[in-house]
């Protein structure tokens, strides 16, 4: 079987745009809050109780948590970022490695939150509730995945 240039080049993942920009504009939103609203953003995601133990108890150790905190924001807006740029590109076998890898951290990040963050005392069940966040990003890739290999080999 040969198939032209074109061909190849024109074959791409439906849905790979709009799963890259939904996951964009999540990344970049909470990125964002993330870096200039620190504080509020503690207590959206852990709670008042747990937000109080992650604050720190010295004005040094305040400082240093809202730093790493804004980074991590950083971080996320990059990634978002990134997305969005990625969302653009239609080559389909890099959207197919592209969505295996966004799959691969995904559930490392889930793993990561039951091996690590569950046996943190002072999270509570809020590793849980993220743990099967990461799930379902993985899982919306798996899906996009799967339904590219159903139309390639029908």
């Amino acid at each position: 079987m040969h198939q032209s240039l074109n061909q190849i080049l024109e074959y791409h993942l439906p849905g790979f745009f709009i799963i890259c920009m939904l996951q964009s504009i999540v990344a970049i939103t909470c990125g964002a809050l993330m870096m200039f609203y620190t504080k509020e953003v503690i207590v959206l995601g852990h709670g008042h109780e747990i937000a109080s133990k992650l604050q720190g108890s010295t004005p040094h150790d305040q400082l240093l948590i809202q730093t790493s905190e804004s980074f991590s924001g950083l971080l996320l807006f990059t990634i978002g970022f990134v997305l969005f740029m990625v969302a653009f590109v239609k080559d389909g076998e890099f959207q197919s490695f592209f969505a295996k890898g966004c799959v691969l951290v995904h559930v490392s990040m889930a793993t990561w939150r039951v091996c690590f963050e569950g046996k943190l005392l002072g999270f509570g069940h809020e590793w849980l509730r993220q743990a099967l966040g990461d799930i379902a990003l993985a899982l919306s890739w798996i899906f996009l995945l799967v339904c590219s290999w159903r139309e390639k080999y029908d």
